[in-house]
């Protein structure tokens, strides 16, 4: 390390600032953290995130320099807000939200897919809580944003192509309608902004995820096109009238990787979905969803959520300009203090639950009206032993974590004996309900045992899940389980009593069976510790005494 560097290191972690924080890291929220929306309000920044059919819902995060993030609440907290989250595939659920701040109030406009359709929420403190949803039947579709024009809002979403009658799959519209926010409600009849998308001659797909911003006399309406998968980018159009015509910027996109050569190093993909905030030295940036895949498109940790630069060119917004590929790191132009990083490159989050509350970072599958669950401050986490399992669309008992690394490890602490063979506890690495590995505590052949199972995949058959290795244990003392990511590759191993030495049960395990793309949807891999009886009647629980992820990631 050149001496001047090492001098000007030394001296900031001495004056508690540093020369790094000229630059922020990507991705700013590693991990299942997709289709971000930010906004700016009384000095700081405000950014959240889908949750599909998790819960709790729409995680709030605070900045005050785009730089540190801290996850303040959660915007669906509390059960009666939305009790028809449950019995749902989990890429179901809570789709797009949009954060906006007006007057005093925050407003998360969102859809809750199959269920109700669009609600408007809102909160005078972002940390919450936020009001129970008001529903915007008038609004077909998806992706709703409000936008806020002096005196008047209006609400902008993805609808179906015209009369309903598509040209082609994928031929989708953007639309507008008039809100009034004293009343709650929209007013008047939507009209078409976009129909199919940014250029219509090649007949583009998907068009979603709308947002509208006001700069310089314009209105500009940037939106997401060609699906949310390797295709994904981001438009923009813009118009002297908010409800148009809108002009297509002639070198659309804006932002894609989908034209790179997959085989570069260290991929990011997948780009899209992206919102605009601007910073108070005049500076623009935009948040939008990425990936970062391991071999051929298979990423585990799902779409997270990224920041680029934003340069306007000509009236034209563009986002991560000059450059190709998008970055891993990029300058800067504000002062930052230097922070721990919790949600990016070398974290480590640990937890041995001597708090009354559940960390708000943590996750359950859907909502249900058991309580099945206690915490014990100071003496672990006690979760029921159910008949539901992880397979079904329900609610198991199962407390999970986003896995936020592609090279890092999990690690539970765990004091259970199992009564019969049904009775299992420990580790999930949860994809879906059928793309799982369960790394756990049970019983085999009459003697406690470790195990890991794998979920049935894509077979058509309803059969329980793999058992794709074991071994019998001596006794029933608290366990270690911990599980190993190396891209495409998991480690299970296991320690047992007071003894630190891990023992490997099984290494290399595919990583991809959990991939996205093999299970498909729209969630990242989740860490969960988890207990079932697998159908049967119990009155066991399950202690987790301490929980710990930890990315080794050195982008």
């Amino acid at each position: 390390m050149p001496l001047k560097f090492l001098f000007a290191l030394l001296l900031s972690i001495g004056t508690g600032y540093n020369v790094l924080a000229q630059h922020f890291k990507n991705p700013i929220l590693a991990g299942f953290y997709p289709d971000p929306s930010i906004c700016a309000a009384n000095g700081k920044y405000y950014l959240v995130n889908s949750t599909f059919s998790y819960f709790p819902g729409l995680p709030i995060f605070e900045s005050t320099d785009l730089i540190n993030w801290t996850q303040i609440g959660n915007a669906i907290d509390r059960k009666e807000q939305l009790p028809d989250l449950k019995n749902g595939g989990v890429s179901r659920g809570l789709f797009a939200p949009a954060i906006r701040y007006h007057k005093g109030l925050f407003y998360i406009t969102c859809t809750l897919i199959d269920k109700g359709g669009n609600f408007v929420i809102t909160a005078t403190n972002p940390a919450g809580p936020w009001s129970k949803p008001v529903w915007t039947p008038k609004v077909h579709g998806i992706d709703p944003s409000l936008f806020f024009d002096e005196d008047k809002a209006y609400i902008i979403y993805n609808s179906d192509a015209p009369d309903q009658k598509p040209e082609y799959d994928g031929h989708r519209t953007i639309k507008i309608i008039s809100y009034d926010i004293q009343q709650q409600q929209t007013t008047g009849d939507p009209v078409i902004l976009v129909n199919k998308g940014s250029a219509n001659s090649i007949n583009p797909i998907w068009i979603e995820g709308p947002h509208i911003y006001k700069k310089d006399g314009w209105y500009y309406l940037t939106a997401a096109e060609g699906g949310t998968g390797y295709n994904h980018s981001q438009v923009v159009f813009r118009s002297k009238e908010v409800t148009g015509p809108y002009e297509s910027y002639d070198k659309n996109p804006i932002l894609t990787q989908r034209h790179l050569d997959k085989n570069r190093p260290a991929p990011i993909t997948t780009v899209g979905h992206a919102d605009l905030v601007q910073a108070p030295n005049g500076d623009w940036y935009a948040v939008f969803l990425g990936c970062r895949p391991y071999d051929d498109d298979h990423y585990n940790t799902g779409r997270e959520t990224f920041m680029a630069p934003v340069k306007w060119v000509d009236g034209w917004p563009v986002i991560n300009p000059d450059m190709a590929e998008v970055q891993y790191r990029y300058p800067i132009t504000h002062a930052a203090t230097y922070k721990t990083p919790s949600y990016t490159g070398r974290y480590i989050f640990k937890d041995n639950f001597k708090n009354k509350t559940l960390d708000k970072r943590y996750l359950q599958l859907r909502i249900g009206e058991e309580n099945w669950y206690q915490l014990l401050p100071g003496k672990g986490l006690s979760l029921a032993t159910r008949p539901v399992t992880v397979e079904q669309n329900n609610h198991p008992s199962f407390i999970g974590f986003r896995q936020g690394y592609l090279d890092g490890v999990t690690e539970i602490k765990l004091d259970f004996t199992p009564a019969n063979e049904n009775e299992q506890a420990g580790l999930v690495v949860f994809q879906n309900e059928k793309h799982y590995y369960f790394f756990a505590k049970t019983i085999i052949n009459g003697k406690p045992a470790i195990a890991l199972y794998k979920g049935a995949g894509n077979n058509n058959n309803a059969g329980r899940p793999e058992l794709i290795a074991s071994r019998l244990l001596s006794s029933n003392q608290p366990i270690l389980l911990r599980v190993t990511a190396e891209k495409d590759k998991y480690h299970f191993s296991y320690s047992v009593g007071s003894n630190k030495k891990f023992i490997l049960l099984i290494k290399d395990v595919d990583a991809r069976f959990v991939s996205t793309r093999t299970a498909g949807g729209f969630v990242g891999v989740i860490h969960g510790m988890y207990t079932s009886s697998n159908g049967q009647a119990s009155v066991n629980k399950a202690v987790f005494r301490s929980f710990m992820s930890a990315s080794n990631d050195i982008k």
